[in-house]
């Protein structure tokens, strides 16, 4: 039974990603969402025997070594860096907002939260750069599954309806004082950039025999960066054990990325969430769901819909403010906070909303350098609150 789910939690996610190109029901739930769905029901059913539980933990730790770096090869951060220097306001506006509303959520629920600073951490790294980022981070800071699988489904839940206000609402009601969108605006970043919009994060031709070459490539040089990263933390004691491999593929895939050579590789990034997707369904798999949802938990259920709530929708309140204060278009305020809140895949779903495609490219680099930036980001402030 061991080895049958160790292959199932293999051959799972890969079943998903093919689906999600045959069918789009899949890609409206969420392969995320599925993945944990499925994982905390094999959590409930009791199949997982005891003697593999060292293999998830190695499973997990390995899923997200490998998968940040794969994330991070297809993103030249320096050369977007370049091209982009208006569109970092906002990307520094957002980030400035959440920190501080993390720091004030932290002072008003760190006698209610266990583990406050962890869960700031990865509240931090899922507005900054999403799932990846948050897992990458609890990973590095040692939380407890439980404290992560209840901050992510808070999260999750808060993000959906955020994401329905930002299609919907956001732009009537910030629009009465924010400066609406000048266009052409972008343009020459959008000439610039060489950004295949349509297949971000598209499993199409993923699955085809000429892709190996560039997957097995790309997966080869992962594998390196994740030994460097493991080796460098056993240069260290206690928690940095941890954290050290976190940051140090982070690192090390941010200067693959400058390389043209790995920079070029098709579908590394699809092959990197490939990993963290494997990640989140073996981790919801060893959850304790009784335990989770018990009525002793009910008051910690409450305190952290509270702090989530605070974190993100005093962050789009505050961002906004300052996008006012500095004179950051409507358009613009509302793509940033797409890309950071929800991830670069909502962009153009957003732009669609907003009427305005110029906004797209700027946009997804946003979300893009939120992927590079989140993991340094919440691990400092996690380490800073604790």
């Amino acid at each position: 039974m061991g080895i049958a789910i160790i292959l199932f939690y293999f051959l799972f996610p890969a079943l998903l990603l093919f689906l999600s190109t045959k069918h789009s029901i899949v890609n409206k739930i969420g392969v995320v969402v599925i993945c944990y769905a499925v994982g905390l029901v094999i959590g409930l059913t009791d199949i997982i025997p005891e003697s593999i539980s060292g293999i998830q933990d190695i499973l997990m730790g390995i899923s997200i070594v490998v998968g940040i770096p794969l994330v991070l090869f297809s993103e030249n951060i320096l050369k977007w860096a370049k091209i982009a220097k208006y569109t970092f306001l906002s990307l520094l506006l957002g980030v400035i907002s959440v920190v501080i509303l993390v720091f004030v959520g932290y002072f008003i629920f760190r006698e209610k939260i266990p583990d406050i600073a962890k869960v700031s951490g990865m509240m931090i790294g899922v507005y900054t750069g999403g799932t990846m980022n948050m897992a990458a981070i609890a990973r590095g800071l040692g939380v407890e599954n439980d404290l992560f699988i209840l901050t992510n489904t808070v999260e999750v839940a808060i993000g959906a309806l955020i994401l329905l206000f930002l299609i919907t609402g956001a732009k009537p009601l910030f629009g009465l004082f924010m400066k609406p969108y000048k266009s052409g605006g972008n343009n020459e970043l959008n000439k610039q950039s060489n950004m295949d919009i349509s297949s971000f994060e598209s499993y199409e031709g993923f699955f085809s025999r000429s892709s190996l070459p560039d997957l097995a490539k790309a997966f080869g040089i992962a594998l390196l960066i994740a030994g460097m990263g493991y080796g460098m933390g056993f240069l260290f004691a206690g928690d940095l054990r941890q954290t050290v491999p976190i940051l140090a593929v982070t690192t090390f895939g941010i200067l693959a990325s400058l390389v043209p050579a790995v920079n070029n590789i098709k579908k590394s990034f699809q092959l990197g969430m490939y990993w963290i997707y494997m990640f989140c369904l073996i981790l919801a798999s060893t959850v304790d769901l009784a335990a989770l949802f018990n009525p002793e938990s009910v008051s910690l259920m409450v305190n952290m819909l509270l702090f989530v709530s605070l974190v993100i929708v005093g962050s789009l309140v505050l961002h906004a403010l300052l996008s006012w204060i500095f004179k950051i278009s409507v358009d613009e305020y509302i793509i940033t906070s797409t890309a950071l809140a929800n991830s670069p895949p909502f962009v153009p779903v957003v732009a669609a909303a907003l009427r305005n495609k110029e906004v797209v490219v700027p946009g997804v680099i946003i979300g893009v350098v939120g992927y590079a930036i989140g993991n340094y980001l919440g691990v400092a402030i996690a380490y800073l609150l604790k």
